[in-house]
């Protein structure tokens, strides 16, 4: 017997709400897009018209009807509006970073836990191209023993671009914005790290918040570096990872978010498909080289991972427990960039 979809109702409708979370709702067979709280009404009302608009919310979360809540606000209202959701019995999706205060991480947690409901963070990135691609390699052992990883996530953008982001304030510049999923990507890869260096700078003249980081995370004798920049002209790979046995890079970045701002089709055979000209390139230690094609990007694979979460009893996509390890760790690279130490985790 089919069972009923969850109904969803999402929680802002900037580009986080608008671009990505509800199309991905819309698109994911066991989920129905059923409210979206918004002050942009015409907004709303113009993209999706037959999706009730909630004035604030409170009136969406209180809803009877709602199942599942998915938060797509700035980063400073995540923990107050996802107690409101699970203190009214709702599931509940946050998008990245789960919380602006680590210790907040932590009561939504107990709090999800006494109510009996899934929580997850969108750690959307997993599901991306080039990582999915970058995970089946280690995973195959062709590198050997990765010694070095370097990640980076590089823009050109001279201009400070208007929104709450850039803006001083909780959990706001580039840290807290790209930080979690170049985090999330190397805790996946290698586990949480023993400790940790970091450079957190702003480097643009009319900066008011960081816009340059980079970290390295220290594994025995492996290191990670993870690092980003919006003065970065001629981008670095995005993943470049040195092992014993060969080499991997790979340049670019997965396709998905530029169709989806773009009002691209999900539904298209070709969403999520890397151009073959960005493929990555492994080098071997016994003089092999060869393209190796990018495995397909697919966002939607999170959102039926909360479908089967919530109807079977399947783990989250991502627990909050790894999103919080994650928030751990920019702590420690503030606090290192902050003292000019290496942090120990």
């Amino acid at each position: 017997m089919t069972q009923p979809s969850i109904a969803t109702g999402l929680i802002g409708f900037g580009l986080a709400g608008s671009a990505f979370h509800a199309p991905l709702i819309a698109a994911t067979p066991g989920l129905r897009l059923a409210g979206i709280a918004s002050s942009q009404k015409p907004a709303v009302a113009a993209a999706w018209p037959d999706v009730p608009v909630f004035a604030d919310p409170a009136a969406l979360i209180a809803d009877p009807s709602i199942e599942l809540v998915v938060i797509a606000t700035p980063n400073a209202s995540h923990a107050p509006l996802a107690r409101a959701a699970l203190a009214a019995g709702r599931h509940v999706v946050i998008d990245k970073p789960f919380v602006a205060d680590p210790d907040d991480g932590s009561v939504l947690i107990a709090a999800a836990r006494t109510a009996g409901r899934v929580l997850s963070v969108f750690h959307n990135r997993r599901w991306d191209s080039d990582f999915r691609t970058v995970r089946s390699l280690v995973k195959s052992g062709v590198l050997g023993e990765v010694m070095r990883c370097e990640m980076h996530w590089d823009r050109f953008r001279p201009a400070i671009k208007p929104g709450w982001r850039e803006d001083p304030g909780m959990a706001t510049g580039l840290l807290a914005d790209l930080g979690p999923h170049l985090v999330d990507q190397a805790l996946v890869l290698f586990g949480q790290p023993e400790r940790v260096a970091a450079d957190v700078i702003a480097q643009r003249p009319e900066a008011r918040v960081d816009d340059a980081f980079t970290m390295t995370l220290h594994y025995g004798v492996r290191r990670v570096t993870l690092a980003a920049s919006t003065l970065t002209l001629a981008p670095r790979p995005r993943f470049a990872l040195h092992g014993t046995a060969g080499h991997f890079a790979i340049h670019g970045i997965d396709p998905q978010e530029a169709v989806l701002r773009a009002g691209g089709r999900i539904d298209d055979p070709a969403f999520g498909v890397q151009e073959p000209g960005l493929d990555g390139v492994l080098t071997l230690a016994d003089g092999g080289r060869r393209t190796v094609p990018s495995e397909r990007g697919d966002w939607r694979l999170y959102y039926a991972g909360m479908v089967a979460a919530i109807g079977d009893g399947a783990p989250p996509p991502v627990t909050p427990e790894d999103a919080l390890a994650g928030l751990r760790v920019i702590d420690a690279a503030r606090t290192s960039a902050r003292e000019g130490r290496t942090i120990a985790l």
